[in-house]
């Protein structure tokens, strides 16, 4: 008998059919003699109309009031859900992030999650077989309905495993599992069975859109076995569990596990700043003050002492950036600053990378070889990310798919005794 905890997301819990599967597969799991607490998102679309509805009356909505409104699509599939399970012989507690409850600082939209407390939640178990909450949502320290921000229910439901200690988190989705990159850009792309932490992060925030990154920081950091699995299939539905490094033995890690890559970037430089000490925190200290998120940086040194400055934002991001750059520029006394929001990142990630060398210059022969340009280069212990041209970026993706064999499973070498 384990404890567990099942995070069901809007696509998942779309309609009342979809709703009443749930429940099935929920009460399978109780007929194994398993504790089940069940973390739902918003039906499908749900939040998006409560988000016009608070639009309806002009201006920027008080965003206290905004959080109420948000904070009810949950409520509803709580609700729902639990009457689901009731028809089918399932006692079941619903509860929301204030009655878990959840403790979060006080940005209400975008709130971090600062306690949990379990009580209340194993106390369900003396009546119910099963509890059901609501993600995404949180209380203040005065009391106030908090929300974790998108996709903050896989955030909820990490953290939830984590105070109560669960066997494992089970994200159920529209896909079976994490696969070693998109199928729709690579219809090669393969499932894998396991994957690291540390490369889940690395992908999620590399442009994976299959978990939110603060789940993975959740799980990574409090040791949550993570499992990610579709709600629309049940035959051999094992999806991919996402562990320890050291878990995983050294003669199973692949060189590369996937390929993640981000259309939403683009790519500013200011041009001819005087090469002196300060010249970078000059031109990213504005960028910072305005909450602007900065990528990849890259500094060219002229022969005349000054530098070509060059790094990338988030797309939404690139006309703030640039009017704050061109105000740097006047002050620095620079030629001037352009940008473009032509191009996209792909990167490839690999726990094996620590111990193989030659991967960037595998990665930059298939590029080459493809006649894609590199404009910027980033690396880490266990990434290799490059910015290129967005219209070569699927045949950039199919090329490294190939360069390195991820359509193959890794074969298992014996370990000698």
């Amino acid at each position: 008998m384990g404890l567990l905890v099942q995070k069901y997301g809007g696509t998942s819990v779309g309609s009342p059919e979809r709703i009443a599967a749930v429940a099935q597969r929920v009460s399978r799991a109780v007929a194994n003699g398993d504790k089940i607490v069940v973390v739902v998102s918003a039906i499908s679309g749900e939040t998006n109309r409560l988000v016009d509805l608070t639009n309806q009356f002009g201006g920027q909505p008080n965003e206290m009031h905004r959080v109420l409104v948000l904070a009810t699509g949950e409520q509803v599939t709580v609700g729902l859900l639990c009457i689901a399970l009731e028809k089918i012989g399932i006692t079941a507690k619903g509860m929301l992030g204030w009655q878990v409850p959840v403790l979060t600082d006080n940005a209400h939209s975008k709130a971090r999650i600062q306690n949990i407390s379990g009580a209340h939640i194993e106390a369900v178990f003396e009546d119910h077989q099963v509890c059901v909450i609501a993600g995404f949502q949180g209380v203040t320290g005065q009391g106030d309905v908090a929300t974790l921000g998108r996709g903050g229910s896989d955030t909820s439901a990490v953290a939830i495993a984590a105070a109560i200690n669960a066997d494992e988190c089970q994200i159920y989705t529209d896909v079976d599992g994490v696969y070693t990159t998109d199928p729709r850009v690579e219809p090669k792309a393969r499932k894998l069975n396991s994957i690291t932490f540390e490369e889940m992060l690395e992908m999620a925030s590399l442009g994976s859109k299959v978990l939110q990154i603060r789940s993975v920081e959740f799980a990574g950091k409090y040791k949550v076995p993570l499992r990610v699995l579709s709600s629309f299939t049940d035959e051999n539905n094992e999806g991919t569990l996402i562990s320890l490094d050291n878990e995983v033995s050294s003669m199973e890690q692949p060189l590369v596990s996937g390929i993640a890559f981000n259309r939403d970037e683009a790519k500013v430089t200011i041009r001819g700043v005087p090469d002196t000490p300060g010249a970078a925190f000059s031109i990213l200290g504005p960028v910072s003050e305005a909450n602007i998120d900065v990528d990849m940086i890259i500094q060219n040194i002229a022969l005349d002492n000054t530098t070509d400055f060059t790094f990338t934002v988030n797309r939404n991001d690139f006309e703030r950036t640039i009017e704050i750059l061109k105000d740097t520029s006047d002050k620095l006394g620079a030629r001037g600053v352009d940008g473009t929001c032509d191009i996209c990142k792909v990167s490839i990630v690999g726990v094996g990378m620590r111990s193989h060398a030659g991967v960037a210059s595998t990665m930059f022969k298939s590029l080459s070889s493809e006649g894609i340009n590199i404009q910027l280069i980033s690396t880490s212990e266990i990434k290799v990310s490059v910015v290129i041209n967005e219209k070569y970026l699927e045949l950039a993706v199919r090329a490294l798919h190939d360069a390195f064999q991820l359509d193959k499973a890794p074969e298992k070498t014996a370990e000698k005794a």
